[in-house]
């Protein structure tokens, strides 16, 4: 027998819930899909009518993880809805603000960059433009 105490059965048993709760939580942060992070566009994919975003405005397409936005001059701009903090894909938009779902991080749509912590990295931009009156972004467009 060697000189330290053994752990008590109460011991080794509470060990073994706090790893799978804390397992959880991971998988919680993970984004799903896959085991990974949710795909953004990786060819050029038609969002919508051009019409769904105005001047000014903005539009979070979930299906696709992009949020576009269109300045008063007409022209696009479009990011990746994935957050740069966990890799969660956010799901709201408040206003011209994107708020993850995860851990509450909080970005500008109109230009990616982080309002609120704990993501500190910007939004990935993506390419954008408007085709025979439809929407397209991502790599290519």
């Amino acid at each position: 027998m060697s000189g330290r105490p053994s752990a008590s059965r109460r011991t080794v048993l509470r060990g073994a819930a706090l790893t799978q709760v804390a397992g959880l939580g991971l998988a919680a942060c993970s984004g799903g899909g896959g085991g990974g992070t949710p795909a953004t566009p990786t060819a050029p994919v038609v969002l919508g009518s051009g019409s769904e975003v105005s001047k000014g405005g903005v539009q979070l397409y979930e299906d696709h993880n992009v949020v576009v936005s269109r300045a008063e001059d007409g022209s696009l701009k479009a990011f990746s809805s994935i957050c740069t903090h966990a890799g969660c894909a956010i799901n709201k938009l408040q206003g011209t603000t994107l708020v993850c779902p995860c851990h509450g991080s909080e970005f500008d749509a109109e230009t990616g960059k982080v309002l609120r912590a704990p993501a500190t990295v910007p939004l990935h931009e993506l390419s954008v433009e408007e085709k025979n009156g439809n929407i397209v972004a991502g790599p290519g467009a």
